[in-house]
């Protein structure tokens, strides 16, 4: 039987981008069980916490359990799988609007870079004197 469809679930045209992106599947001998999860269900799961703010724990019943969704989810994070995912994604938006892949320059905010200038606490104290 299968579930009615959440707003955050991804559409076959961004499973089709998303999927190619992802690690095969650990053969059965290593490490742990077998891949039983349709892993198309962990990523709806995570875009749904992630979309709606919920906790791990209160993830709708007809999704996967909670404690795999959130295990897959340190394991792309610690694999680094989301950062290759947003990679390619961005890379394929530039290219879609006729840019580079890859941007040729950045800029970062000075005032986000700094610390405090007169020392902490210490700087504090004495102007409120």
């Amino acid at each position: 039987m299968e579930r009615a469809g959440y707003e955050t679930d991804l559409s076959d045209g961004q499973w089709a981008v998303l999927d190619p992106l992802l690690p095969a599947a650990r053969p059965r001998g290593s490490r742990g069980r077998p891949r039983t999860v349709d892993v198309r269900e962990i990523w709806n799961a995570i875009f749904y916490v992630t979309r709606t703010g919920c906790h791990w724990r209160a993830l709708p019943h007809d999704l996967p359990k909670w404690q795999t969704v959130y295990w897959y989810h340190r394991r792309y994070l610690d694999e680094g799988v989301w950062e290759a995912v947003t990679d390619a994604v961005r890379r394929q938006v530039r290219v879609q609007d006729g840019r580079e892949p890859d941007p040729s320059a950045a800029i970062v905010d000075s005032q986000s870079v700094k610390t405090t200038e007169k020392g902490g606490s210490v700087a504090m104290t004495a102007a409120s004197r």
